[in-house]
């Protein structure tokens, strides 16, 4: 339980389609409220729980479920070509016009936050602020760094990923235990792991449609439809003040983050030391402590 504030749950009609969400605290607060979109894409809200801790500040939290994910609604019939970086945009347009909001900030981890710099590339009105959690500029980039930490791994390690890529069996139990290995040196350093993120491994491991059509078997062996997407070229549309985060150990290593740092015009970038892909959770008190602050700055820039 991250905070004592409030909690109110509902669903937005999204089309034919309904969008889950959750909010902590009041909307009616003079603060903007904030705004959580989760990874994957195919992931749940649970695992970025932590961020509804800054309720305790008098600012609204609303998190939600993409569509295709947890309490959403779930279409395990649709293929790759419906699930595209549009129709998620279009999501986070329709639950920010059903909530009524005028102003708000927006924080977007790992996916969430390729999605927040798509969204913020449109300029929207009402968007104060922009945070990017642990989140790439470019999926090459990400791909080229990722493999660059995976040889890093046990040599055992590698064998067991190399033999079932090159056989297509990435569905075999030895191929999901040997991908543990990475996860837990780049995306979450815990052991255990908090119950939240548990939750959403455990709706992952249940259904992972979204997430195999978009991304693939893993964090680093990238087949999905996002395998080319970049926006490098584009945040420098961005004009809203951004803060970006990432861990010492993170997954979206600094060369991934770089792109932002330099084209977006209003930025600033904190590296957790102790953290790889979840501060939020590995280093909570610091991580909440300082996007909390950001928020208040920006506020008062306003």
């Amino acid at each position: 339980m991250y905070t004592t504030a409030k909690i109110t749950e509902g669903f937005a009609a999204f089309g034919p389609y309904e969008t889950w969400y959750r909010i902590a605290g009041d909307l009616g607060s003079d603060l903007p409220p904030l705004i959580v979109a989760h990874g994957g894409p195919g992931c749940t809200w649970d695992y970025v729980e932590s961020f509804a801790a800054i309720a305790e500040t008098g600012r609204a939290v609303i998190h939600y479920d993409q569509i295709g994910n947890g309490n959403s609604t779930r279409l395990p019939e649709k293929g790759a070509d419906f699930w595209t970086v549009d129709l998620f945009l279009n999501e986070l347009r329709t639950l920010i016009a059903h909530l009524g909001l005028s102003r708000y900030h927006l924080l977007g981890q790992s996916w969430g936050g390729m999605l927040g710099a798509e969204f913020g590339v449109t300029q929207p009105p009402g968007l104060v602020s922009l945070i990017l959690a642990d989140s790439p500029a470019s999926m090459p980039i990400w791909i080229s760094e990722t493999a660059r930490l995976r040889a890093d791994l046990p040599a055992d390690v590698r064998a067991v990923l190399d033999l079932h890529e090159a056989a297509g069996t990435t569905d075999h139990p030895d191929y999901a235990l040997a991908t543990k290995a990475f996860n837990a040196r780049h995306v979450c350093r815990l052991d255990p792991a908090p119950e939240e993120v548990l939750r959403t491994n455990r709706a992952m491991a249940a259904d992972a449609h979204v997430y195999n059509l978009m991304i693939g078997p893993n964090e680093f062996h990238i087949t999905g439809s996002l395998k080319d997407w970049d926006v490098s070229d584009r945040v420098h549309r961005i004009t809203v003040p951004v803060l970006l985060i990432s861990g010492a150990y993170d997954e979206a290593t600094p060369a991934t983050i770089q792109p932002f740092a330099e084209n977006i015009p209003d930025t600033r970038w904190h590296i957790f030391p102790n953290a790889s892909h979840m501060p939020h959770v590995e280093e909570f008190d610091a991580c909440i402590t300082l996007v909390a602050a950001f928020l208040a700055e920006c506020d008062a820039a306003r």
